[in-house]
């Protein structure tokens, strides 16, 4: 039960540092932190984690890497359902959290969205459906073979949080305007339950994109980073 433990109380950190920091913070008047600040935020919550719990449940917080994992051959299949189930349940408890801190301000509207992924009319920048599919696929893809190569025992001990905190920094700067950026269907699902409608009518999107991608990042650093046999 550690492990889940571990998932649970790591994805609430990511859910609430990441999107908290674009609800609460990203237009904040005159000195909001705007999408650099938000993309950091998603990044340092991972980076923060993988210290503090990656020696415990290797630091998934994200459905998409667990799987990726698995199809890496780093994961074992037994395991991705009980960590799914935490990683969820830990997302949906920091949009509660998140949601009665947010609802304590004058005004608060949860149609402005909530920090939730959407496509079309519920894209920041207006993006269609196949854009946010290209788009989560891609980015989700990539940040898997940053996953495996990082934590490669070939690869220098001690930086893996490094690189994947800021390749999570990368692809939210990049693709923010698309989907809000998902790459993530925990961290889509905690705060999609809690706008319902359009929100959850998309978040469909958002669960089978970055699965795909993990799951295709995962085949290609199979490829790239077999190790070669000496003769």
């Amino acid at each position: 039960m550690q492990k889940y433990a571990a998932e649970f109380i790591g994805t609430f950190w990511l859910v609430l540092g990441g999107c908290g920091s674009a609800v609460l913070a990203a237009a904040f008047p005159d000195l909001g932190i705007g999408l650099l600040g938000v993309s950091l935020a998603f990044g340092l919550t991972v980076l923060t984690m993988a210290f503090a719990i990656g020696h415990v449940s290797g630091c998934h917080l994200n459905p998409a890497v667990s799987f990726g994992l698995w199809a890496g051959g780093r994961f074992p299949a037994k395991d991705i359902l009980p960590y799914i189930v935490a990683q969820v349940l830990g997302g949906v408890a920091a949009g509660g959290v998140l949601y009665l801190i947010a609802s304590g301000k004058a005004g608060f509207d949860l149609s402005a969205g909530f920090a939730s992924n959407g496509y079309g009319a519920h894209s920041p920048g207006g993006y269609s459906l196949q854009a946010a599919l290209i788009t989560e696929v891609v980015m989700t893809m990539m940040f898997l073979i940053v996953i495996l190569g990082a934590t490669d025992k070939r690869a220098p001990q001690g930086f893996a949080p490094i690189a994947i905190g800021f390749c999570l920094t990368l692809i939210h700067l990049i693709t923010i305007p698309v989907t809000n950026t998902s790459v993530n269907p925990a961290r889509s699902t905690g705060v999609a339950v809690f706008v319902g409608d359009w929100a959850v009518a998309q978040l469909w999107v958002f669960w089978v994109a970055p699965i795909i991608g993990a799951i295709l990042g995962a085949a290609v650093y199979r490829f790239i980073g077999r190790e070669e046999s000496v003769s």
